[in-house]
């Protein structure tokens, strides 16, 4: 029998929600566009890194065309290596941007969860994360040592095989005391401290123990500073670290001080404020490169709490950073430099190769920040070019995820599997060459290229809920396989929309049950 309880009156999160509900209502009925289905592309985007898995997949893989692969990496460095992500088309397993993804795939967790649990996905994200920090954690052989990359980008790109026929070079790179990579040791170390706040209540076990990974890989950093590209040079045409490593020693302590309350790290990034970047760079993109605006976002949360009022200062001038970023975003600071750039359609317009990444990247943060702003008594950002309500901000996230799932001049989901046109002819070696499982017949790397790479037909497999690069600076977009700037996607592009389906979806449903 179920047991009676006194009704209480809305709190204060339940409050803010209906009014989101509502708002959210008067953006559907207000545009002509039809609202799409957040809960199924939350649905895609989690299959999509089951298509990136290394190693030996497990018995619940629901993508079921990819198949084991690079079974023995790390053999020939006398280390297990096996697993990971690929990054995207290719077969390459790359540190930063591989712990960037697991980074956002966390965040969107703590984010909003409840969300992407009441969707019914929470087992798949964290699943998602797990299949990444568990590859971490044999990466981390010793305190001060970090495998950096296995595979080789030159030899990998000379070659059009499928995962399962692998017969590139699988020459794996580390850093350490002698060959630093304060970024990469950086990255790691955040993406292990955000997880282990994913983990730290149905887990508590492996929590700790990744949470004992991040705090070494910080210190490892810290101490024993330098670009990891500088250590590794195979990196530099694939994913040089531009930004240098301050900002992710900066993501690093800000997410151990989240995920420890240990002022030791917050005092850290109050500490290496100036001297790091962290109230300096104004920017205007957020990346796997580019750490700030996720930093200066983070450490505004922190205002929120009066435990952190001794810092206002400080505190208030990453804020001032944070909003830099997100008026770029709106289009809303003074001068053509300062913004973000846009396409007719308004689409976020950073750069023309794979410029989704930014798209989503954006619209997480802001969207994050137009939460922030709902729960805070500051109500509106103050940017150059007028006040912006926390409502717009919203309005601003959902426009570039509609963008993303359809509503755009090309009427094209750049979600593949998702809705009724998406690309067919995506940049991907497994999904350009039939499944290893209907035939197990060898495919090498020429005969892939003579085959497949230069075929006109769509391709025989669909990496569901893969994020592309996405149309041009015009709204154009050209579904040639050939076409990388275009039709590659990586895995870092569809981890920030996890949270953002799973808070769209959450504000859809409110609406249906407002307006029943």
């Amino acid at each position: 029998m179920e047991k009676k309880t006194k009704k209480k009156p809305l709190s204060i999160s339940h409050h803010y929600s209906f009014l989101l509900s509502l708002f959210f209502f008067s953006i559907l009925t207000s545009t002509s566009t039809a609202s799409h289905n957040y809960a199924d592309a939350l649905s895609k985007s989690l299959i999509y890194f089951e298509a990136q898995r290394s190693g030996r997949l497990p018995y619940n893989q629901r993508l079921t065309w990819r198949d084991n692969s690079a079974l023995t990496d790390g053999i020939d460095q006398g280390v297990d290596l096996v697993g990971g992500y690929y990054d995207a088309g290719d077969h390459v397993k790359f540190g930063l941007p591989m712990a960037f993804t697991v980074t956002m795939l966390s965040w969107s967790v703590i984010e909003y969860g409840e969300y992407i649990a009441g969707a019914g996905e929470l087992q798949h994200a964290m699943e998602a994360i797990k299949w990444g920090t568990d590859y971490f954690i044999k990466a981390h052989t010793g305190p001060n040592v970090l495998w950096a990359e296995v595979g080789d980008g030159y030899t990998d790109h000379y070659c059009w095989q499928r995962p399962e026929d692998m017969t590139t070079s699988r020459q794996a790179y580390k850093i350490d005391e002698k060959n630093p990579g304060s970024d990469l040791a950086g990255e790691t170390a955040a993406a292990m401290a955000a997880a282990s706040i994913v983990f730290r209540k149905t887990n508590p076990h492996y929590s700790h123990l990744l949470l004992h990974h991040a705090q070494q890989l910080f210190e490892f950093g810290d101490k024993f500073r330098g670009k990891y590209d500088a250590s590794i040079g195979v990196v530099k045409n694939y994913y040089t670290s531009v930004s240098g490593y301050k900002d992710e020693l900066l993501w690093a302590a800000i997410w151990l001080y989240k995920a420890t309350d240990n002022h030791h790290y917050l005092s850290y990034v109050i500490d290496n404020a100036h001297l790091f970047g962290g109230v300096g760079w104004s920017i205007t993109e957020f990346s796997w490169d580019v750490k700030y605006a996720g930093i200066q976002v983070l450490v505004s949360k922190l205002l929120t709490e009066e435990k952190h009022a001794k810092h206002k200062r400080i505190l208030e001038q990453y804020q001032s950073k944070a909003e830099y970023y997100i008026c770029s975003c709106l289009n809303k600071n003074n001068g053509t430099k300062n913004n973000a750039g846009f396409t007719p359609s308004g689409l976020i317009y950073i750069r023309q190769w794979n410029n989704m990444q930014y798209v989503s990247s954006g619209s997480f943060l802001t969207m994050v920040y137009s939460d922030l702003l709902h729960k805070s008594y500051h109500k509106k950002l103050k940017c150059h070019g007028g006040d912006v309500t926390p409502q717009e901000l919203l309005h601003f996230s959902i426009s570039q995820v509609d963008y993303i799932l359809g509503s755009n001049p090309m009427n094209m989901s750049y979600l593949v599997g998702f809705g009724p046109r998406f690309p067919t002819r995506v940049h991907h070696r497994g999904a350009s060459i039939v499944s290893y499982r209907e035939n197990k017949g060898f495919i090498g790397c020429t005969q892939g290229y003579d085959t497949w790479y230069g075929s006109k037909d769509p391709n025989p497999n669909i990496v569901v809920g893969a994020l592309v690069g996405g149309p041009n600076h015009n709204d154009e977009f050209f579904d040639h396989r050939g076409n990388y700037m275009q039709t590659e996607a990586c895995t870092y592009n569809t981890a920030p929309l996890v949270g953002i389906f799973a808070r769209l979806n959450y504000l859809q449903n409110a609406v249906l049950y407002t307006s029943y």
